[in-house]
C-alpha cells in the first residue's frame, strides 16, 4: 500500500502525480476487498466507484464542498481517502465505522445516507442554502442508475433544471440504458464532448467571449440548434441540465477532466459515468448482485458460508406454493428480489412477478390497481423502505379496503447496517392505517400459516411482520390464536409478539430460578386488540412487563396499559421495553438487544425489581 499510505485526507490526494493514480485505485480495491471480507458490507458497488471517488477528491475538497452520496453504500473509498483507513477493521461493527456516510463521523460526510433517490433533492437544498447565505463551496450529488428508478430522483432533477443553481450531478451508470442517444453520429458526438481537447476548447471559448455577452449568446443559440438537429435531445437536456457524457468510469484522468469542467461551468450539469460493478474483482464482476451486500467471505475465492434458513426464504418458498394453486397471486418487490426471498418465485412465475426498482410508492399503488381488478398482490418490502409508501398505504389501498398482502421484511433490529435500516417504525405507521390487519409470526411455521391465511382467507389489507434472520431457540411452535398463554404464573405478567417471544420465555426461565412465576403471553394478531386474557392476568399479578423491537410511539404496550386502565386494573408496577425513539446504532442483533436493554438478562433484572418493589 505504498501510495494509499500517503492519503489521509481529501487534500492529500491532490498532491499525487497523475501517474500514481492507477496504482492508488488498485490499492484501494485490494484494501476494500480485504476489509469487507472480514467485516462484511457492500462490496461490488464500492469496487465499481473507486476511480470516480478518486476523481471527485482530486476536484473537490470534501471538508468544505458538499459531496452527497445517494444510498451511500458506495462510500468506502471516500471514507478511506478522508482519514478513516485505520478504523476500517471496525466497519459496521458496534461502536465502529458505519457502512454509510454519517456526518457525526467526519465533516467530509455531507449528509446521512441509507435510502435511495434523495441525493439530488438534498444537494439542491444545500446549493440554495449556499446562495442565500452567500457562501463559497461547491455541491455535487452522486447518484446511481438504480436510484433513478425512484420518482424522488426525477422530482429533484426537474427542480434542479429550473433552478439555475451551480450544481453537478454525477450519474454512475453500471447497468441501465438512460437516454435516447442513438445512432453513429450521436455516439461520435457524445464521445467528442468529453475529450480533453474539446473541453479545453470550450474553456477557451467561454473565457474569450465572457465579456461579449451578445456574441456569446448568439453563437450559443446557433450551436444548440445545430446540436439538436443532429443529436437527439436526452431527458436531462430537456430538464434544463447540461449533459456531459458518457464518460469511462474507470479512467481517472478523463473523469477528473470532465468533473473539473462540470464544476467550472457554474450551472446545473449532469456527468454520465459508465462503470462496472465489482470492477477489479473477478467473482464480484461476474456476480455483482451476489456480492452487493455480503457477510464474511474468502477474499481469494469469494466463497461465503452457506446461507441458513431465514424468514425471507420461508416467505418466498411458501408464496410459491400458494401461487401454484391460486393463479390470482402476483408478487411485487422494490429492487429486493433476492433479499425478500422471491428469486425462485420470479423464475417459476416470470409473468406474475414484478420488480419495480427502488420505487416503493409505485409498488404499493400498482398493487392497489391489481387488487381492484381482482388479483391478489403480495408486496414484499423491507420495513424501513415500506415507510416511504405510507401515503399509498392509506390513500390507494386502505380507503377502498383492498386486499393487498404486505410481507414486511427486516422488521425490528437488522444489525450492522444501522439506524437507516432498522425496522423500528412499522408498528407505529401500520397501526395508523385504516383497515390494516397486522400479523406477527414467532416461528417459520407460523409465517407459512399466516401467509396462507392472509392470501386465501382474509380480506382487506394485511401486513405480516417478520425479522431478518432465523427463528429463535425457545419457540418454534405454531399457534395462530390472537393471544395465547405459553407459561403460567402468579407474580408477573409478561407479553411479547414475533420472535421477541423467545426473549420473554428466557426471561421467565431466569425468573423461575429466582422463585418468581410468570404468566407469558404471545400475541399474533395485533389488529384484533386481544388483550382480555392479558388484562385478567394483570389483575391477578399486579405487575406487567412487555418487550417490543419497535419505537415507543404507538407501541402495543401503550395500548395494553390504556386498556387495563379502562378496565379498572390498578397495577403495582409496569415496565415497557422497546427501541425508544427508534434511532438505534449499528452492531450485531445480540449486541443491539443488550444496548437497548431488550436482552433476557436486562429484562429479567427489571422484572425482579418490579416484583420485589425495588425502586
Amino acid at each position: 500500500m505504498n501510495i494509499l499510505n500517503k492519503v489521509n485526507s481529501s487534500n492529500d490526494i491532490k498532491r499525487l502525480n497523475p501517474e500514481e493514480l492507477p496504482q492508488l485505485c488498485d490499492e484501494l480495491r485490494q484494501f476494500i476487498i480485504g476489509s469487507v471480507s472480514k467485516t462484511g458490507g457492500h462490496l461490488a458497488s464500492n469496487l465499481g466507484t473507486v476511480e470516480l471517488t478518486v476523481a471527485l477528491h482530486r476536484v473537490y475538497d470534501s471538508s468544505v464542498d458538499r459531496i452527497v452520496f445517494d444510498v451511500g453504500h458506495q462510500s468506502y473509498a471516500h471514507k478511506i481517502i478522508t482519514g478513516r483507513r485505520e478504523q476500517f477493521d471496525t466497519l459496521r461493527c458496534y461502536g465502529g465505522l458505519s457502512g454509510f456516510p454519517k456526518p457525526y463521523e467526519a465533516d467530509d460526510d455531507a449528509f446521512i445516507a441509507g435510502h435511495a433517490s434523495n441525493s439530488v433533492s438534498v444537494a439542491l437544498g444545500m446549493a440554495r442554502a449556499r446562495t442565500i447565505k452567500q457562501e463559497n463551496y461547491d455541491v455535487v450529488a452522486v447518484i446511481g442508475d438504480g436510484a433513478l428508478t425512484g420518482g424522488l430522483a426525477y422530482e429533484g432533477l426537474a427542480n434542479v433544471g429550473g433552478s439555475s443553481e451551480p450544481l453537478v450531478v454525477i450519474l454512475n451508470d453500471n447497468g441501465m440504458s438512460i437516454n435516447g442517444n442513438v445512432g453513429g453520429m450521436a455516439n461520435l458526438l457524445s464521445k467528442e464532448r468529453v475529450k480533453p481537447g474539446y473541453i479545453n476548447f470550450k474553456r477557451w471559448y467561454r473565457s474569450a467571449f465572457s465579456n461579449m455577452k451578445g456574441i456569446y449568446n448568439a453563437n450559443h443559440k446557433l450551436k444548440e440548434m445545430l446540436k439538436k438537429s443532429i443529436l437527439p435531445t436526452n431527458m436531462f437536456d430537456s430538464m434544463g441540465i447540461y449533459y456531459l457524457g458518457p464518460v469511462d468510469g474507470h479512467d481517472v484522468e478523463q473523469l477528473e477532466t470532465v468533473i473539473r469542467w462540470a464544476k467550472e461551468m457554474q450551472t446545473p450539469v449532469l456527468v454520465h459515468v459508465i462503470s462496472k460493478k465489482g470492477k477489479g474483482c473477478k467473482y464480484a464482476e461476474e456476480h455483482p448482485d451476489k456480492y452487493h451486500g455480503v457477510g464474511k467471505f474468502d477474499p481469494a475465492t469469494g466463497e461465503m458460508p452457506a446461507p441458513k434458513p431465514c424468514f425471507s426464504s420461508v416467505f418466498g418458498n411458501k408464496l410459491m406454493q400458494i401461487a401454484e394453486i391460486n393463479h390470482n397471486v402476483v408478487a411485487i418487490t422494490a429492487a429486493m428480489c433476492e433479499g425478500t426471498g422471491l428469486t425462485a418465485f420470479s423464475e417459476r412465475f416470470p409473468n406474475r412477478f414484478f420488480d419495480v426498482g427502488i420505487a416503493e410508492e409505485h409498488a404499493v399503488a400498482m398493487a392497489a390497481g391489481m387488487a381492484k381488478q381482482g388479483l391478489t398482490p403480495v408486496v414484499a418490502i423491507y420495513s424501513g423502505f415500506l415507510q416511504r409508501a405510507y401515503d399509498m398505504l392509506i390513500h390507494d389501498v386502505s380507503l377502498q379496503n383492498l386486499h393487498v398482502v404486505f410481507g414486511v421484511d427486516r422488521a425490528g433490529l437488522v444489525g450492522n447496517d444501522g439506524e437507516t435500516h432498522h425496522g423500528a417504525f412499522d408498528i407505529s405507521y401500520l397501526r395508523s392505517v385504516p383497515h390494516m390487519q397486522i400479523l406477527c409470526p414467532a416461528s417459520f411455521a407460523e409465517l407459512e400459516m399466516m401467509l396462507d391465511e392472509a392470501v386465501n382467507k382474509m380480506d382487506g389489507p394485511v401486513a405480516i411482520r417478520y425479522p431478518r434472520g432465523g427463528e429463535g431457540d425457545m419457540y418454534t411452535g405454531c399457534d395462530l390464536s390472537p393471544c395465547v398463554k405459553l407459561r403460567d404464573g402468579v407474580d408477573i405478567t409478561i407479553a411479547a409478539y414475533g420472535t421477541m417471544i423467545n426473549t420473554a420465555l428466557s426471561v421467565a426461565d431466569i425468573l423461575a430460578s429466582e422463585g418468581i412465576e410468570a404468566d407469558v403471553f404471545k400475541l399474533s394478531s395485533l389488529h384484533l386488540h386481544p388483550y382480555d386474557e392479558i388484562i385478567a392476568s394483570m389483575k391477578k399479578t399486579g405487575v406487567f412487563l412487555m418487550s417490543e423491537d419497535v419505537c415507543s410511539s404507538s407501541c402495543i404496550a401503550e395500548d395494553i396499559l390504556a386498556s387495563a386502565e379502562r378496565a379498572g386494573v390498578c397495577l403495582k408496577a409496569a415496565y415497557t421495553a422497546n427501541l425508544g425513539d427508534g434511532i438505534v446504532v449499528q452492531g450485531t442483533v445480540p449486541e443491539l438487544m443488550k444496548h437497548c436493554r431488550l436482552d433476557d438478562k436486562s429484562l429479567a433484572d427489571e422484572a425482579i425489581k418490579l416484583v420485589r418493589g425495588v425502586k
